[in-house]
């Protein structure tokens, strides 16, 4: 399971038009408002969770830099407007601004791999109210899935405690989302990705050897070893539970010699499994051979294994649908406007159970002496970037929020593997800050309190 680094490079969909990957009904609100006069009001939309989902303890951001990417493919061409055009979604007059659609407004928001919290902002939009309403849909579908995934690998990498894991769970996930998943997933602490596209779209090591099926065509599992270990030499990581695991583990250091790299169990029970093979390994001679587990992982049973003799983990299933918690909860909300004399207006939901704080807002995190994290710090009537004016938090205070887009202008060191590789340092750093109870894999509140100054 030796993972091989990916070219380097963006290699996404770069001619495919990403407008469409959005609701009927944020066209007819840009179309209703352009007859109103009120489509090129300046707006404010925030994108933030109310709620952790899964009662997690804390959040992982990913998908920032493929929102990114895909912002700057939001263009209606000709196909995409004559669709449109087909189905009478607008007025000619929208179908004319739309062609025309370009995105130049601000976007502030959590750079990705950062924590979050209920209520933090991770999106600031600020721009017409027609263009900031245009990107609702796109924001939501990608930050609420990639959270998901990555906030189920955070758990499962702090599980691992500093043990390798990789991803496994294309084949469990839509064949888009699975090039998405690595990526979270990798952000998040994940080592390497079984998925290809993922290896040469955005860089991510990729690893894998043979299934059971490469065992079960040959006429015995020796035949199969010894055709693998041709293959890809003594290093490789044997699947030695087709049959009898015991035998397994025999035949392949027979085939391979103590030399060999891993052996691979997919069944069983793995605390009892584990143990007996490197017990068998060590008699064998194979002190150096690693063992890798992958059935059916999650954060729990990885953290089960994290103090046995396991080596490295191959999560599938679970990372990819968010170990419960497929969709993170996110909603994307107007909470500022300006009015008919260009004065700010903050607005917010008032629905029961599904209330917004209006108005323009700055993040800091404040920390204690030891520099651990102690509170989400929200600052209403500031904007991002903001001062805070009046509230002194000395050194130990830190602003989240970062500019992602300016003018239209995508912020570039949030995107490609360069992104990638800062966004995977940055939650290695934010973990870290976090206080212990962050760390609990039972339900329960959030590891700081979110407050609202």
């Amino acid at each position: 399971m030796t993972p091989q680094a990916g070219a380097s490079g963006y290699a996404g969909d770069v001619d495919t038009s990403t407008a469409l990957l959005t609701d009927h009904y944020e066209l007819t609100m840009v179309d209703a408002a352009l007859r109103r006069g009120t489509a090129h009001r300046g707006s404010v939309f925030e994108l933030f969770a109310r709620r952790l989902s899964g009662a997690r303890r804390y959040g992982t951001v990913a998908g920032t830099g493929r929102l990114l990417e895909a912002i700057e493919h939001f263009r209606f061409g000709e196909a995409e407007l004559e669709f449109l055009r087909e189905q009478d979604v607008v007025s000619a007059a929208t179908l004319d601004w739309l062609a025309d659609f370009r995105f130049s407004g601000d976007i502030w928001g959590y750079p990705e791999g950062e924590v979050y919290f209920p209520g933090s902002p991770l999106i600031t939009v600020e721009s017409s109210f027609a263009e900031g309403v245009l990107l609702e849909t796109l924001a939501l579908s990608v930050l609420n899935y990639d959270s998901a995934v990555a906030t189920a690998a955070s758990r499962m990498a702090h599980a691992a405690n500093g043990k390798p894991l990789a991803e496994m769970g294309s084949r469990r996930t839509s064949e888009r989302s699975a090039v998405a998943a690595a990526r979270a997933a990798y952000i998040a602490g994940f080592s390497a990705t079984s998925n290809l596209e993922a290896g040469r779209r955005y860089g991510i090591p990729t690893m894998g050897t043979a299934a059971h099926s490469f065992t079960l065509l040959h006429d015995s599992e020796r035949e199969a070893f010894e055709a693998q270990v041709a293959a890809l030499g003594t290093g490789t990581t044997l699947l030695v539970d087709t049959y009898d695991i015991d035998q397994g583990v025999r035949t392949a250091i027979e085939v391979a010699g103590p030399e060999l790299g891993a052996v691979r169990i997919d069944s069983g029970d793995l605390p009892v499994v584990v143990a007996r093979v490197r017990r068998l390994l060590d008699e064998l001679g194979a002190t150096d051979t690693r063992i890798t587990v992958t059935n059916d992982l999650d954060e729990y049973t990885v953290a089960a294994l994290a103090a046995s003799p396991v080596d490295s983990f191959g999560v599938g299933t679970s990372v990819v649908v968010g170990s419960g918690s497929p969709t993170m909860g996110m909603v994307y909300k107007l909470v500022a406007h300006e009015n008919d004399a260009g004065d700010w207006i903050a607005v917010a939901k008032k629905s029961a159970e599904k209330a917004s704080v209006g108005g323009r807002k700055s993040v800091r995190r404040s920390y204690d002496a030891r520099g651990v994290a102690t509170a989400e710090l929200i600052f209403l009537g500031d904007g991002p970037g903001g001062a805070s004016e009046g509230e002194d938090l000395g050194e130990s205070g830190r602003e989240v929020l970062v500019p992602l887009v300016v003018g239209g202008a995508i912020r570039e060191e949030h995107t490609g593997e360069a992104g990638i590789a800062a966004a995977r340092e940055r939650h290695r750093e934010r973990v870290a800050e976090l206080p212990p109870v962050a760390m609990s894999l039972t339900r329960g509140d959030p590891a700081i309190p979110t407050e609202y100054r």
